[in-house]
């Protein structure tokens, strides 16, 4: 077992696993941050994705120790205080979800694009999307989703 510290959500945290642990483990068993989703394991669909300073990363195959030496790592949990981030808000106007399984690495991927490109065309979108996987299919709701964020400010009435 190794001792690691991860600065996560603002948060420093400190757990004890065996080198090479995926970080998406780290996450969900030891820290309680299960918002971040295990799909395959093999880093083809994108539900466990996080990002490691501002860079989406899928953290079924990154192990925990490239995680660490004062990286950033964010999961949906930290990506706003009160679910307000305008893709929240978006996703939730849009009725993006259908399972809801894919939707924090959807959101999480899409955060990543806004933060690059803060005013991407469809075309751009769709292409940078193209990682994630939705076995539900709502494609559609979640590229209008990425659209209405935006165009912030997103009003939920």
């Amino acid at each position: 077992m190794v001792v690691y510290t991860l600065k996560i959500n603002n948060e420093k945290h400190v757990v004890e696993v065996d080198e090479g642990t995926p970080l998406l483990w780290v996450l969900r068993e030891h820290l309680g941050l299960t918002g971040t989703k295990y799909g395959c394991g093999i880093s083809a669909c994108g539900a466990c994705t996080v990002h490691i300073n501002g860079t989406p990363v899928k953290a079924c195959v990154m192990p925990v120790e490239g995680a660490v030496d004062g990286k950033e790592i964010t999961t949906i949990e930290g990506l706003s205080k009160d679910n307000d981030h305008p893709l929240q808000k978006a996703w939730i106007k849009a009725q993006a979800p259908q399972c809801g399984y894919c939707q924090s690495g959807q959101i999480m991927h899409a955060a990543a694009l806004l933060d690059k490109n803060p005013t991407p065309n469809r075309e751009e979108i769709k292409q940078y999307m193209n990682d994630i996987l939705c076995r539900c299919g709502t494609y559609l709701r979640i590229l209008d989703a990425i659209e209405m964020a935006i165009e912030k400010p997103i009003s939920m009435k």
